[in-house]
């Protein structure tokens, strides 16, 4: 049974830090480029950030670039995403996202909520 569960989120002051984990099975993971997305009230969920299946390779949206971090660990079978300096604009729910051509795993999700 394929999962990815997502953990981490919750409430953080504009300025602030978290750091989001996904752990997957079911599946092997190392097979997977490794995505996060995320989805704003009443906006289309967007990508945020990608990571190769070494690990070598990053790719990030342009409005998160510089402040996020994405990575992998093959061995934990488990995603990251370090996000630091946090605005207001970056709550969403924020969702990990297996792929593999054309096949597609998502996790149920975990909210990031940027508030004073």
């Amino acid at each position: 049974q394929v999962q990815l569960v997502e953990s981490g989120g919750g409430l953080v002051q504009p300025g602030g830090s978290l750091s989001l984990s996904c752990v997957a099975s079911g599946f092997t993971f190392s097979n997977y480029v490794m995505n996060w997305y995320r989805q704003a009230p009443g906006k289309e969920r967007e990508l945020v950030a990608t990571i190769s299946r070494s690990g070598g390779s990053t790719t990030y949206a342009s409005s998160v670039k510089g402040r996020f971090t994405i990575s992998r660990d093959n061995v934990k079978n488990t995603v990251y995403l370090q996000m630091n300096s946090l605005k207001p604009e970056d709550t969403a729910v924020y969702y990990c996202n297996a792929g593999r051509f054309g096949t597609q795993y998502w996790g149920q999700g975990t909210q990031v909520t940027v508030s004073s």
